[in-house]
């Protein structure tokens, strides 16, 4: 199925005022674990700033630490010292208005697929004929009508990856965090989700932070990247995805010369660390 270009969601979805609105901020984050060896610092010194409607992609080593600013961005850490914000609130815990993809769908077999995308709001106490009426509409949305009634083997790994965004989406969040959520599919499939994903995110205004290991398909996806040194995860360097990638879809904005010169430079950024 074809899906609208990110260059028309840009053109509908930004204003002045959702460019200046700083959505996430990292204020001088230190980020400290106890094991049996001693203390451990997974994250030095993290200062950021990300702006409403963005998606960032968060690059680096195995265990610099990008899982991690998820976390403290959910709500599921607590940062060891300095502070971390979100729409300008202090970060007291998960909520809502903060989902989350992962890797694995983790839908749960015996439930349909409807059922399993209500299952936040049954949680909350919070299902009504009009939740369900938006999560059918969410469904058909993803190109998914018509598996409401189905169970999660039925259906291939990329449309149960959509479940997982129709799930995500169904608390209208403001942030959605994505933890290398593609990783697993064919590459097709990945490029097809790609496009949907950011397409749907910039078309809603909804702020993204992607966490991957493929340089590829940060350079096609994100607005800013941030990479990151290892041991402990530091900001080496944060880099601007240029304009003429950033109105392409991810497919097209890889057959671009600046999409291939900015791969390079995060490449060679990152075999410094190794």
């Amino acid at each position: 199925m074809g899906f609208p270009t990110r260059f028309s969601a840009h053109l509908c979805l930004y204003t002045s005022e959702v460019n200046i609105m700083t959505a996430i901020s990292f204020a001088g984050v230190y980020q400290k674990y106890i094991t049996k060896s001693g203390e451990t610092t997974a994250l030095q010194e993290i200062t950021l700033d990300i702006q409403a409607g963005e998606m960032i992609g968060l690059v680096g080593p195995s265990g610099c630490g990008k899982s991690t600013l998820l976390s403290l961005i959910a709500g599921l850490l607590v940062p060891t010292s300095g502070s971390v914000r979100v729409f300008g609130e202090k970060v007291a815990g998960p909520s809502p208005d903060r989902g989350y993809m992962f890797q694995q769908d983790y839908l749960l077999p015996w439930r349909t697929i409807l059922d399993n995308i209500l299952i936040g709001a049954e949680i909350a106490g919070r299902v009504t004929p009009q939740i369900r009426e938006r999560a059918l509409h969410l469904l058909e949305e993803m190109g998914l009508d018509g598996s409401a009634a189905k169970h999660p083997h039925q259906l291939s790994g990329g449309m149960r990856q959509r479940v997982a965004l129709v799930r995500t989406l169904l608390t209208e969040p403001q942030i959605v965090l994505l933890d290398e959520p593609f990783s697993a599919l064919d590459y097709q499939i990945k490029l097809q989700l790609e496009e949907l994903v950011t397409t749907t995110l910039k078309a809603r205004g909804i702020t993204g932070v992607l966490v991957t290991h493929d340089l590829g398909e940060a350079v096609a996806m994100c607005d800013r990247i941030v990479v990151l040194s290892n041991h402990p995860g530091r900001i080496k360097r944060i880099l601007d995805v240029p304009h003429n990638v950033r109105q392409r879809s991810p497919l097209a904005a890889r057959e671009t010369a600046e999409y291939h010169s900015l791969f390079r430079t995060i490449w060679g950024d990152l075999q410094d660390e190794y």
